[in-house]
């Protein structure tokens, strides 16, 4: 399928709020006009229960200005459907300090994701990867798991993100690692939420789009909808592997 006829939409994308993407929100839609896209979607780090939590979250006073960067990418761009949502983490306990974050503004979706695994570990960032190392990674996958699932119940959320986050620097459990989100996808199906095809994956060390075929195999079979999205953190990676993931979404089954 050539990338001008991609009947998909790229809502995974993020700007510099976030403090590690670059390039502003026009230039991402000027991206997707350039591969054919139609529809996209902002999905910027929410802030998190504090600014100084870490260094990779959008500041709680950024979401006006945030607000009106994705308005211009709709002025400047108004042949393209541009929604406006949040990608948000999952932690125990804050339900309510995400209330107050939908409360801010009338947002197209949130994009649920577990990146903290417990309160001063984000499994995914390179620079804490000794704890993998030295950790139990069969361990590590289900608290993941658990925590996704848990996420998916608060209903607090549209999408969940990178079903399988806790494969990025390529560290797996014995046996079937796809069993460990049997769980997790039931309650999916049980609370209609979809998961995305994130073609990040393909460029992060496991090198394997988020979720991996078996997972979004069994997704299907519980008929979990889908959505796509690049994750994108600079106006090139905006659609980027698409035809990739749309392929491995025909596979798996899915139609739409």
């Amino acid at each position: 399928m050539s990338a001008s006829s991609l009947p998909v939409a790229d809502y995974h994308m993020h700007t510099p709020l976030c403090k590690h993407a670059e390039g502003e929100p026009w230039l991402y839609a000027q991206r997707a006009v350039e591969v054919g896209l139609k529809e996209i979607g902002f999905s910027e780090h929410a802030p998190m229960i504090r600014d100084d939590y870490d260094c990779w979250h959008m500041d709680l006073a950024d979401i006006d200005t945030y607000i009106r960067n994705v308005e211009t990418a709709r002025e400047k761009f108004p042949e393209l459907t541009i929604r406006i949502g949040l990608e948000v983490d999952f932690l125990p306990g804050h339900e309510g300090w995400i209330e107050g974050i939908a409360a801010k503004h009338e947002w197209d979706y949130f994009i649920g994701s577990v990146h903290y695994v417990d309160d001063e570990w984000d499994m995914d960032n390179p620079d804490k990867i000794e704890r993998w190392r030295d950790g139990d990674v069969a361990e590590i996958w289900r608290r993941y798991y658990d925590l996704l699932a848990q996420s998916v119940a608060s209903n607090l959320f549209d999408i969940v993100g990178h079903a399988d986050l806790c494969k990025k620097f390529a560290f797996y459990p014995d046996g079937d690692a796809a069993s460990y989100a049997t769980g997790f996808l039931d309650t999916a199906a049980a609370h209609d939420k979809a998961i995305e095809i994130n073609t990040a994956g393909l460029r992060k060390d496991c090198r394997e789009m988020y979720p991996n075929p078996s997972i979004l195999s069994m997704a299907h079979e519980r008929g979990v909808p889908l959505t796509m999205g690049s994750d994108a953190h600079a106006p090139g990676e905006v659609g980027m592997d698409f035809s990739a993931g749309i392929a491995m979404a025909k596979s798996s089954g899915y139609t739409e």
